[in-house]
C-alpha cells in the first residue's frame, strides 16, 4: 500500500524570496512556445492519468505552464494540490481526495473536474526554493503509483526544471548583455560629452590603430566632414613633410605599446598648417592586452613660434658673448704692447680667456649651421674642443678615452679653466713641451663619482716643486674643488706628472 503523503521538508518559505526567484524564469515564454508540453503528455501516459499539469504556484494563484486533459489555465492557490506537493522531498500522492482532510472541501474535489487521485513531483529551483509541481490527476480513487511511475514522474519533473533553468540562464544572460549595452552606451555618451567640452582634439583607435573616433574639436579645427578622417585618413591632414615621420612614430607605438608623443604640423580649416602636440596612451585589460588607444592633439603653434624666436635671440646673444671673449683677448694683447714687462702675464690671461671662449662656444645655443659636430652635452666633445690647439696632425698628442659624461653650461667653465691650466703647464714644463710628448685623459664614471686622470709622458723629467703655488695652481684648485666640489691629487712620476681629479657626477649637469 502506497503512503498517501510524505512529510514536508520545509513548512513555509519566504514569499518575497519565492516571487523574486519565479520572476527570474521566462515563464510566459516557456508556456507560449510549448516547451514543456511533451513532458506533460508523457507524464499522463506514464501514469495512465487523463489529466497532467505542470504548475507554478504563485502568491495568490497557481498557473499551469503546460496541461493536457483540461482547459484550466490557473486556479486560486487555496485550491492547489501542488502548493502542498512542492514542499515534499519526493512524489506526493493522494489516493482519494474525498477522505483527505486537506482536500475534502476543495472545489476541485466537490465540483469539476471531481479530482480523486493526485500525484505530484516537486519543482525546486537551484536555490532550493519550491516553485510548483508536475502532477497527474484522475477522477477515480487509486491505491497509488508504481515505483516505476514514481521514479519516472520524478525524472520528468527534473527534466522540466532543467528546461526552465536553461531559459532562466538565457534570460539572465540577455538581461546582463542588455544592461552592459546600456552601461556602455551611457559611458560612451559621458565620454563623448566630456571629450567635446575639452579644448584639445581628442581621438581614439582600435588596438590595430584604426581611428574610429574624433571629438567635435577635431572637426572644428580641421574643417573636415565627420567621418572622413577615420582609418588612415588622419595622416593626410599632416604637413607633407611630417607625414612619413608621424606615421613611423605611430607604427612604433602600435608595435611596442609605448606612449605616442610627437610634434607635427596639422592642416587648419583656413588652409594653413599649425604646429600641434600629439600624444596617446594605450588602455589595457587585466592580461595586459591593448583594448584601445586614446589620444589628444594640442595646438602649440604660438608656443612653437615663441620658442623659435627665443632660440634665435639666444643664439644671437650667445654669438655676441663669444665675440666679447675675442674682444677682451684682443684688448689684453693690445694693452700688453705698451707694457713689455707684463707680456707674459698678458699672454697667460689671453689664453685663459680664449679657453673660456671655446668652452662657451661649445655649449652655447647654436643654429643648425653653427652647431659643433660633437654632442653639446658630451664631456669628450668639450675636451676635444679644448685640446684642438695642442694636437698634432695625426691627433694623437692629447688622447681622451674612457666613459663619456653628460655636461652643461654650468660645468663647462670650471672644466675649461682646469684643463687649460693643465695643458698650459704641460706645454711649458711637461708632456707637451717636446714634439713627441703626449697626454692621456681617462674618464671613469663609477657610482656617483667621476674620476678624471691626466697622465703626461715623453716630456722632460719633472720633480715636485718646492716653491709656493702659483696663480695657475690656485686656479686649478678653485675650478676642481670650489666650483665642482671635487678633490685633486698630483703624483710627480719620473715619466711625467699624473693628476687625478674626483668630481661628484651631479656637478657635471643639472
Amino acid at each position: 500500500m502506497t503512503t498517501l503523503y510524505s512529510v514536508p521538508t520545509t513548512a513555509t518559505f519566504d514569499e518575497a524570496e519565492r516571487s523574486r526567484v519565479i520572476s527570474a524564469y521566462d515563464v510566459a515564454g516557456a508556456r507560449a512556445k510549448g516547451q514543456l508540453d511533451d513532458i506533460v503528455s508523457f507524464a499522463a501516459e506514464l501514469c495512465d492519468a487523463p489529466v497532467a499539469l505542470l504548475s507554478l504556484v504563485e502568491e495568490e494563484y497557481q498557473r499551469f505552464l503546460s496541461r493536457t486533459g483540461t482547459d484550466l489555465e490557473q486556479t486560486p492557490r487555496s485550491m492547489s494540490f501542488c502548493a502542498h506537493a512542492m514542499h515534499h522531498h519526493e512524489v506526493m500522492e493522494v489516493a482519494d481526495a474525498r477522505t483527505d482532510p486537506r482536500f475534502t472541501d476543495n472545489a476541485l474535489v466537490t465540483g469539476e473536474p471531481y479530482v480523486r487521485f493526485y500525484a505530484g513531483a516537486p519543482l525546486v529551483s537551484s536555490e532550493g526554493v519550491p516553485l510548483g509541481a508536475l502532477c497527474v490527476l484522475a477522477p477515480d480513487p487509486r491505491e497509488g503509483l508504481t515505483r516505476f511511475q514514481r521514479d519516472g514522474l520524478t525524472l520528468l519533473a527534473k527534466a522540466a526544471m532543467g528546461r526552465l533553468d536553461d531559459r532562466r540562464t538565457a534570460r539572465e544572460q540577455a538581461f546582463a548583455e542588455a544592461e552592459a549595452r546600456r552601461t556602455l552606451e551611457a559611458s560612451d555618451l559621458r565620454f563623448r560629452t566630456l571629450a567635446d567640452t575639452m579644448p584639445q582634439m581628442v581621438w581614439s583607435t582600435l588596438p590595430d590603430g584604426f581611428h574610429d573616433y574624433f571629438n567635435a574639436r577635431w572637426y572644428e579645427f580641421t574643417g573636415t566632414p565627420v567621418g572622413t578622417t577615420d582609418g588612415e585618413g588622419w595622416n593626410d591632414m599632416f604637413h607633407p613633410d611630417d607625414q612619413d615621420r608621424a606615421w613611423a612614430v605611430w607604427r612604433q607605438s602600435l608595435d611596442t605599446g609605448e606612449p605616442y608623443n610627437i610634434e607635427y604640423r596639422l592642416r587648419h580649416f583656413d588652409g594653413t598648417y599649425r604646429w600641434v602636440l600629439g600624444r596617446a596612451l594605450p588602455v589595457r585589460d587585466e592580461n595586459g592586452a591593448i583594448q584601445r588607444w586614446f589620444g589628444t592633439c594640442t595646438d602649440i603653434h604660438e608656443q612653437k613660434l615663441a620658442y623659435e624666436e627665443r632660440e634665435i635671440i639666444s643664439q644671437e646673444l650667445s654669438h655676441r658673448i663669444k665675440n666679447i671673449f675675442a674682444v677682451i683677448a684682443g684688448l689684453i694683447a693690445f694693452a700688453a704692447r705698451g707694457k713689455p714687462e707684463f707680456a707674459g702675464i698678458a699672454t697667460d690671461l689671453r689664453h685663459r680667456i680664449t679657453a673660456l671662449g671655446r668652452a662657451h662656444d661649445f655649449v652655447r645655443p647654436h643654429s643648425a649651421n653653427s652647431r659643433p659636430s660633437a654632442a653639446q652635452n658630451s664631456l669628450h666633445g668639450l675636451l676635444q674642443e679644448l685640446f684642438e690647439p695642442y694636437q698634432r696632425v695625426d691627433g694623437m698628442r692629447v688622447i681622451v678615452s674612457g666613459d663619456d659624461v653628460t655636461i652643461d653650461d654650468r660645468s663647462a667653465t670650471p672644466l675649461a679653466l682646469l684643463f687649460h691650466e693643465l695643458a698650459t703647464n704641460a706645454t711649458k714644463y711637461g708632456g707637451l713641451a717636446t714634439e713627441m710628448g703626449t697626454v692621456q685623459i681617462i674618464v671613469a664614471a663609477i657610482g656617483d663619482t667621476v674620476t678624471l686622470t691626466w697622465s703626461e709622458k715623453g716630456g722632460p723629467a719633472v720633480t715636485e716643486p718646492t716653491t709656493p703655488s702659483g696663480f695657475g695652481t690656485q686656479l686649478i684648485e678653485m675650478s676642481a674643488v670650489r666650483q665642482l666640489g671635487g678633490k685633486i691629487e698630483r703624483t710627480w712620476n719620473s715619466a711625467g706628472l699624473t693628476v687625478a681629479v674626483d668630481i661628484p657626477k651631479a656637478a657635471f649637469s643639472r
